[in-house]
């Protein structure tokens, strides 16, 4: 039976409890929970910013899935980039920390050297990829022609913007580089070594060793890799905009995914929506489905460490 006594101790150790919280709870309330319910509320709504919300019920969300023609060309260019640019950068990014760490001559220059283009704004990262990939002047199609081979229009062709973008992202890989390179020193050298004598070689050892002691830090690099992606704004609207011939300019409108849609992001389309066309109902909706596709994809890989690394251990 529970006595007063033990109640009033178990209230005081709860207010306690929670008095700690309280900076957390607060945080968590103000710039999470209140934005999350005030987007969710502004979906089912008409609003422009200047006048009162009008509910119109399920309108925006019927106009965004049915009529809006850019959200599904935005919906595929982002899972693209999910898929394709965050497996090609956590694998270079392990790569170029596997080699970094073998090598015994030089390896501060290394390090170096691939960790700067990371240091690099995202603006003027973009404005210098969309100038060494030009089609017409660009140094990397001149030597393209020079060795005989294709010469692709980069930003400049529907098909091959969004691998002009991975390239970008696998030239910044100096943050997973750094990671990768931490996590691979950690890995007991005792267990590579009773491997090599049980006759094991390099891919079994980096299958059986180093795989599953870095796993965490492989499913860490996948998550927030997926989220950035999910975030991905600056650099294909630059490139977009510069390979278009557009100089940017006060009151100048520009539609953002040239060429033909290939560089249209979901970040862009509430950008558009919500700031150049002060449609906030339809760019709530938007952001809610990034929001949702976010926690589904994280939710996904955390299951198992990650999803894709499960099969290494």
């Amino acid at each position: 039976m529970t006595t007063p006594a033990l109640r009033s101790k178990r209230r005081r150790s709860a207010l306690r409890t929670a008095a700690f919280m309280s900076p957390w709870l607060i945080g968590f309330a103000v710039f999470f929970a209140y934005p999350l319910l005030s987007t969710l509320y502004f979906s089912f709504t008409r609003y422009d910013g200047f006048r009162q919300p009008a509910f119109n019920g399920p309108d925006n969300w019927n106009y965004v899935f049915t009529d809006y023609p850019l959200f599904w060309p935005a919906m595929c260019n982002t899972l693209w980039l999910v898929a394709v640019m965050v497996t090609c950068r956590v694998a270079f990014g392990l790569g170029i920390g596997l080699l970094v760490t073998k090598i015994k001559t030089g390896a501060g220059i290394f390090r170096t050297l691939f960790y700067l283009p990371y240091l690099a704004p995202p603006v003027a990262a973009t404005l210098a990829f969309v100038f060494l990939l030009n089609p017409g002047t660009g140094p990397a199609n001149t030597l393209l022609d020079a060795a005989g081979l294709p010469t692709p229009g980069w930003f400049t062709d529907a098909d091959w913007s969004k691998p002009a973008l991975t390239a970008l992202a696998l030239w910044g890989v100096g943050d997973l580089m750094v990671i990768f390179m931490a996590a691979l020193l950690d890995v007991p050298k005792e267990q590579y070594e009773a491997a090599e004598l049980d006759g094991a070689g390099a891919w079994a050892r980096f299958r059986h060793i180093t795989l599953p002691n870095i796993s965490p830090i492989i499913a860490f690099a996948v998550v927030t890799g997926v989220i950035q992606a999910m975030q991905y704004y600056a650099q294909p609207l630059v490139a977009g905009k510069v390979a278009a011939g557009v100089i940017g300019g006060s009151g100048q409108q520009f539609e953002p995914g040239y060429p033909d849609k290939s560089t249209l992001t979901l970040p862009q389309l509430v950008y558009n929506l919500g700031f150049q066309r002060f449609d906030y109902g339809t760019a709530c909706v938007v952001a809610l489905v990034l929001f949702a596709l976010s926690m589904a994809f994280t939710a996904l890989l955390m299951r198992r460490r990650g999803g894709l690394i499960g099969a290494g251990e």
